[in-house]
């Protein structure tokens, strides 16, 4: 899922020619947080969040054009690979903050490029599948689930029906995208894994994230409305006893060295909280709000963390002497 503790994503000499496409996962973590933080009331917060994300987000995008025009040789290694998808998820979790805000049509606009971008990338990534993969397999189920949330936000604002079914029909292949990465993954990677290996979890969460929206929608009603439900809650059960296998691995087996697949992780956590605070009022189960709010603040802390230690690991090679 891209280069390891190496690359970094501070400025230097030609520096985002260097990034890699798992640098995209910085921006679905702070993005995802900036919504749970406006969930949870924190506005001022939530907007630094936002305009880091969108930073970041604009120098993937020009990153990703520019290669796409230039390189096209790197380009095309680079869309083999699971990390290429978190161009489609940071898109989404960007555009969902986007309608928080009211910007439906901008919103609008990033669905359909992250829809755009799709169906290649998801392609391409699947035929380069494997046994024994890393966690990035699961970005697969993470990018289609980001198209089925940030449909469903839409689908619920402007009520368009039709825009709630592809909704479901991306959370449904979400799902079955999710199984199918499970009997590749390393398991291994839970006791070893760079950080990416977190995201067996977090394509959990954000699948009941889509569900959690897809319930709320009046489009279903009686046996569907319950049969989304029950998933969702499964999904985000089974999420969270993830969370709680990964956490206990981490301190078991520490890896505190900086790797830029520590995005991997944060964001994670930082969907996982916002999926218990998500699914707390159509499932009617009040009490993962607050449970929410607890994985939020561990979720901002390990991104404060990922960024001090991605600092020092950047300070510590300027100052280190040529060989």
């Amino acid at each position: 899922m891209g280069s390891a503790g190496a690359v970094s994503i501070l400025p230097g000499p030609g520096w985002w020619a260097g990034l890699p496409p798992a640098a995209g996962a910085a921006v679905m973590a702070t993005g995802i947080l900036s919504v749970a933080l406006h969930m949870t009331g924190h506005g001022a917060l939530s907007l630094v969040a936002f305009v880091i994300a969108v930073a970041l987000w604009l120098v993937l995008a020009f990153d990703f054009t520019a290669r796409l025009l230039g390189e096209r040789g790197r380009f095309r290694a680079e869309a083999d690979t699971p990390a290429a998808l978190t161009a489609v998820a940071a898109t989404t979790v960007l555009g969902t903050r986007l309608s928080q805000f009211g910007w439906q049509t901008a919103a609008a606009a990033l669905l359909a490029l992250a829809a755009l971008l799709w169906p290649g990338l998801l392609l391409n990534v699947v035929r380069h599948w494997r046994g024994r993969m890393p966690g990035g397999a699961f970005l697969g189920c993470v990018a289609t689930q980001g198209l089925a949330v940030l449909a469903a936000v839409l689908a619920a604002v402007d009520r368009q029906d039709w825009l709630a079914r592809a909704a479901l029909a991306a959370f449904c292949l979400g799902l079955l995208l999710y199984v199918a990465a499970f009997f590749r993954f390393d398991l291994h990677e839970v006791v070893g894994g760079a950080g990416d290996h977190w995201v067996a979890g977090g394509a959990l969460s954000i699948s009941a994230l889509a569900g959690s929206k897809l319930t709320a929608s009046p489009v279903w009603s009686g046996s569907a409305h319950t049969a989304l439900r029950t998933v969702t809650l499964v999904a985000l059960a089974l999420s969270l006893a993830w969370y709680v296998v990964l956490l206990t691995a981490e301190l078991r087996h520490p890896r505190p060295r900086y790797d830029i697949r520590r995005w991997a992780t944060v964001f994670p956590l930082g969907m996982t909280s916002t999926a218990c605070l998500s699914v707390a009022d159509p499932a009617g189960i009040a009490w993962l709000v607050p449970l929410g709010e607890v994985l939020l603040w561990i979720a901002v802390a390990a991104w404060l963390f990922t960024v001090s230690v991605l600092v020092a690991s950047h300070l510590t090679a300027r100052r280190a002497p040529a060989p």
